[in-house]
């Protein structure tokens, strides 16, 4: 099982991450994707992920971030890029719920990684909140070679956008509550090759731990539910969103016996 998107160096597991990362592979999640979100966590990220086999490492600057980037960052970006061999570029978008939001800012930072996923023939880890459309402009302008529309939850018609340019689309804890009748509406009817799971965790906690920690242990679980969402088997949901998120990000998900638990 593929967590396409977990934060797993974040602060919030700094005192028991082996702990956390050990659970969820007994659990059966085999893979993690954590995605950056500035510059200057990159090398903290990367020590997170040592070690640890199956977790991969994307990098790129968080629309919520820029505020904190400086004129180098970009730069620096990618030479990460070009050192690392990321398996994406992200987390990058735009965010325009927070009041005053520097949305000129955003959407420069947001051009010129995509502009550098083309350069690196790179997938994209998109971020996007109040601002679907205008994230899709920007794809419309700037051609990638797809990636992931992580949490998403915009409209069915922005969905089939999405898909249509090559992405999949991914769904998590915000999935498992009865009122988020929209998201559970997609996760139940859309096709079952756009369709990726995820927890970003810690962030996004599914229904049954209110506003505790979210934790990538808790993907087998949400899978459960998108499954019966979708009225099929349990393993047949994880089969097919393991094959979509092997297909964005390519043959680092193969399966390798010498990773296993």
């Amino acid at each position: 099982m593929i967590d396409t998107h977990c934060h797993l160096d974040a602060a919030e597991f700094a005192a028991d991450r082996g702990a956390v990362y050990a659970a969820a592979r007994a659990a059966g999640v085999s893979g993690i994707v954590v995605p950056g979100v500035a510059v200057s966590a990159f090398p903290a990220q990367k020590q997170a992920l040592a070690g640890l086999p199956g977790c991969v490492a994307a990098y790129g600057i968080h629309p919520l971030y820029v505020d904190q980037a400086g004129p180098q960052d970009l730069a620096v970006l990618r030479e990460w890029l070009a050192a690392e061999q990321p398996v994406a570029v992200g987390e990058i978008g735009l965010d325009f719920f927070v009041p005053g939001c520097d949305v000129a800012r955003q959407t420069e930072l947001f051009v010129a990684q995509l502009k550098l996923a083309q350069e690196f023939d790179l997938p994209v880890i998109l971020h996007a909140r109040r601002a679907v459309d205008a994230v899709l402009h920007e794809l419309r302008r700037i051609g990638v070679r797809g990636g992931i529309a992580h949490a998403f939850n915009g409209s069915r018609q922005q969905a089939d956008a999405f898909i249509k340019l090559g992405f999949k689309l991914g769904f998590g804890g915000a999935a498992t509550f009865s009122g988020s009748r929209r998201i559970r509406e997609l996760a139940a009817t859309l096709p079952d090759d756009s369709i990726v799971l995820e927890t970003d965790a810690p962030d996004i906690p599914p229904a049954w731990l209110g506003r505790g920690r979210n934790a990538p242990g808790e993907l087998p679980r949400i899978a459960a539910e998108i499954a019966a969402l979708r009225g099929i088997p349990v393993a047949a949901l994880v089969a097919r969103a393991d094959d979509n998120a092997r297909a964005v990000f390519g043959d680092v998900f193969r399966d390798r016996p010498s990773d296993s638990p």
